[in-house]
């Protein structure tokens, strides 16, 4: 496991992981399992939707998560127009 990412659920990140934080961390994974740290011009474009698919899926991921003792989040009741 890559060390250098962190973990962004409660209780361990006592607020909810910011956008930033989820990218962060998705970019990690993707060097990580890439071998890259930064790639070359031909391989920017799918390592940056690999990074854009992690973030989306981490956050999925997040979302749904039910913590014990903090109970299931739930969605943000949409506004009145």
């Amino acid at each position: 496991m890559c060390r250098s990412i962190k973990t962004l659920r409660p209780p361990v990140l006592p607020e909810e992981a910011t956008e930033e934080e989820v990218r962060a961390a998705a970019l990690q994974y993707v060097r990580k399992v890439s071998g890259f740290r930064a790639p070359a011009a031909h391989n920017r474009e799918v390592f940056d939707a690999a990074v854009e698919a992690v973030a989306a899926a981490t956050a999925e991921l997040l979302a749904g998560l039910e913590v014990r003792g903090a109970g299931r989040k739930q969605p943000a009741p949409a506004e009145a127009s």
